[in-house]
């Protein structure tokens, strides 16, 4: 699978762990940044992994900010992502089963590393049970802003 990763300087302690993971189990990574822990903006970092996500690059993100909220919010701007920041795998997991979360994010301030590729684990291997939960979807999908 093609995942795009993302992060901001806060998240740049977690990169190596997280894609090393990734690429342990055979998935093709897409580093959109950042590169150093100098400072970067997460709304940047966040909404270039979005658009990899959005426009069928990318299967699937992770994203990592200092709490994993701020990059998700980002994200979430991008039409056609629905990200969730999650501190343990049962959220992550959930979110993709009940949510059909396409991109998961977390916190290198909340989270180490084996949780953080705990999280990981859980949202890639769950999948999306649809039924009425994809009903639900669809009511958040038509909500104006």
């Amino acid at each position: 699978m093609k995942i795009v990763f993302g992060c901001d300087h806060a998240g740049f302690p977690l990169k190596d762990a997280v894609i090393d993971h990734l690429r342990a189990m055979g998935h093709e990574v897409v580093d959109v940044g950042c590169f150093s822990n100098e400072r970067v903006d997460y709304p940047v970092v966040g909404e270039l992994a979005a658009r990899k996500v959005a426009s069928g690059e990318c299967e699937l993100g992770v994203i990592v900010c200092g709490t994993g909220i701020g990059i998700s919010l980002a994200a979430n701007r991008v039409k056609g992502v629905r990200a969730a920041a999650c501190s343990e795998p049962y959220s992550a997991e959930m979110a993709r089963r009940h949510n059909n979360v396409n991109i998961i994010s977390f916190g290198a301030r909340v989270v180490g590393e084996g949780v953080a590729c705990s999280i990981v684990d859980a949202f890639l291997n769950a999948r999306f049970e649809g039924g009425r939960h994809a009903q639900w979807l669809d009511m958040i999908e038509n909500i104006l802003p």
